[in-house]
């Protein structure tokens, strides 16, 4: 297809089929331009979503990480005291076994 003025003819008008053409891409700017509108809408209604799924996970996982921290102390405080206990036991055995080989070897 040969090349077409844009600029009106100095008769006034476009050429014959050019307004129809013209019209025709006016039609597509305007669908296009809603479509796009459309797409921006659902585009931020899922952004929305999104963000209120990820606000009530980082809630549910900052309970379940206070869960884990308590339960984590109460973990921590049984192992000291039964670090205490098992160190009370073993300096005991060995007070008892030196007690006991002091007496074997008459040092007492």
């Amino acid at each position: 297809m040969p090349d077409s003025p844009i600029e009106p003819t100095p008769s006034g008008g476009y050429p014959s089929g050019m307004e129809a053409r013209v019209a025709v891409l006016e039609q597509i700017a305007r669908t296009t331009a809603a479509a796009l509108d459309r797409i921006e809408r659902r585009q931020d209604a899922s952004v929305e979503r999104i963000e209120q799924r990820l606000d009530r996970a980082e809630a549910s996982t900052r309970v379940e990480f206070q869960r884990i921290e308590t339960r984590l102390g109460a973990i921590e405080a049984n192992a000291r005291a039964d670090h205490r206990w098992v160190l009370g036991i073993l300096l005991g055995g060995f007070a008892g076994l030196l007690g006991v080989m002091a007496h074997g070897f008459h040092w007492l």
